[in-house]
């Protein structure tokens, strides 16, 4: 299926948020873990942000739920996961160890991917799943 649209009506991802239980805890957990600025004059009762680089990584609390009419909160499963990329395969181990003195739960120690990526598959404090990779090749790689 090919869909075509105008240059009015193209979008780019801009922000990631992620529901968090805890406001404090699990924001500073990834803003300690990979050195991010918190956007300071975003940050409210309900919100966090923080700068990754051409993307904004936010974290919402449990009410913005009832904000947006998502209804109940339902966070059984996996949902989603976020990568975060490492400047060399010593910085994807590295990360993970520091990760996990941090309270991660490693679930998959690192590798490298068939589609040629070195990483590592992990759960935060709070149970989300998330990698830390560098490419190794292909388009998206970049040398380091």
């Amino acid at each position: 299926m090919t869909i075509t649209t105008t240059s009015e009506a193209r979008a780019v991802l801009n922000w990631v948020n992620v529901f968090a239980r805890n406001l404090e805890d699990l924001p500073a957990f990834y803003s300690d873990l990979f050195g991010l600025a918190e956007i300071e004059y975003m940050r409210n009762d309900v919100f966090r942000g923080f700068d990754v680089g051409g993307a904004g990584l936010g974290f919402l609390a449990p009410e913005v739920y009832d904000l947006l009419t998502l209804g109940e909160a339902d966070t059984a499963g996996v949902s989603f996961l976020l990568n975060f990329e490492a400047e060399s395969i010593a910085g994807v181990d590295e990360l993970v160890t520091k990760a996990i003195a941090a309270g991660a739960t490693l679930v998959k120690k690192p590798y490298e991917t068939g589609y040629g990526w070195y990483q590592s598959v992990l759960a935060d404090p709070e149970g989300n799943i998330f990698r830390i990779n560098k490419i190794l090749r292909g388009p998206a790689a970049v040398s380091g």
